[in-house]
């Protein structure tokens, strides 16, 4: 028995209309739609329309950037598609991951998703390398400097109490409790 054919159509922001694209989509059983920017995490409808797919269902859409805000989103919601056995058919841009076709040039886009993930990766840990090589310094600043450090250690060993160092260094129980640990 074939599947539903289960429509998702989305607009960034309220000002646009979704009916170029509720036309396209007029053939399908049921149709999600969404007033929602790509760049927004949260999209309700899409979560929505990818929890009520169901195996043998085609999720249709006008176009690639409809569903998805980068590649690596597109391969993600692929991956969850496939594993619930869903095709994806792309009107615009004629994929159809129920042909043979369709499946390869999915699956090369999944490919450059990852790519792109891993050329990411590899750029940022370059970068922090530099950065550390120039003398950048990551993480939160020292709230005291070395000599405020000895003192305070030297207080605590004069038996002057947490509460008291925490209030006259201006530093919470742990940071405290932190800096007397220190070597």
């Amino acid at each position: 028995m074939a599947g539903e054919r289960i429509g998702y159509a989305r607009v960034s922001s309220n000002g646009q209309n979704l009916e170029v694209q509720l036309n396209k989509l007029k053939d399908c059983d049921k149709i999600f739609e969404e007033k929602q920017s790509g760049t927004n995490q949260t999209r309700p409808k899409l979560a929505e329309c990818l929890n009520y797919v169901r195996a043998g269902d085609t999720l249709v859409i006008t176009r690639l950037d409809r569903l998805a805000r980068s590649t690596l989103h597109l391969c993600q919601i692929a991956k969850g598609l496939e594993s619930k056995n869903v095709n994806l058919h792309v009107l615009d841009q004629n994929i159809d991951t129920g042909s043979a076709t369709g499946r390869l040039l999915f699956n090369m886009l999944g490919a450059i998703g990852q790519f792109e993930t891993e050329i990411r990766a590899e750029r940022q840990a370059e970068g922090i390398r530099n950065a550390i090589s120039n003398g950048i310094k990551f993480g939160r600043e020292h709230l005291l400097t070395n000599e405020q450090i000895a003192e305070l250690k030297q207080r605590r060993k004069d038996n002057v109490l947490i509460k008291t160092l925490m209030k006259d260094y201006n530093l919470s129980k742990t940071s405290v409790y932190r800096y007397l640990q220190q070597a």
